[in-house]
């Protein structure tokens, strides 16, 4: 189970993505591309139990500027 605080590692994309907010933006496919493999902590959970991470770093801003959620299927929790 992924808590609050934990850091955890991308290690899959959800099958279903929302399509594009705004036309020239960075598709929600690319930034998970982008996170793939990489650790974050856990900055909150939803009411699904879905993790939520900060990961603006991966687009050369602070990390809170942009952010997923994502299913813990999809995460593993790094020690």
């Amino acid at each position: 189970m992924v808590k609050f605080g934990d850091r955890v590692r991308l290690v899959a994309i959800p099958d279903e993505l929302p399509p594009d907010a705004e036309p020239g933006s960075l598709s929600a496919n690319s930034l998970f591309q982008r996170c793939l493999g990489r650790v974050s902590p856990v900055v909150g959970i939803n009411e699904l139990g879905w993790a939520g991470l900060e990961v603006g770093e991966v687009t050369g801003q602070p990390a809170y500027m942009d952010s997923i959620w994502v299913e813990p299927r999809g995460l593993v929790v790094v020690e």
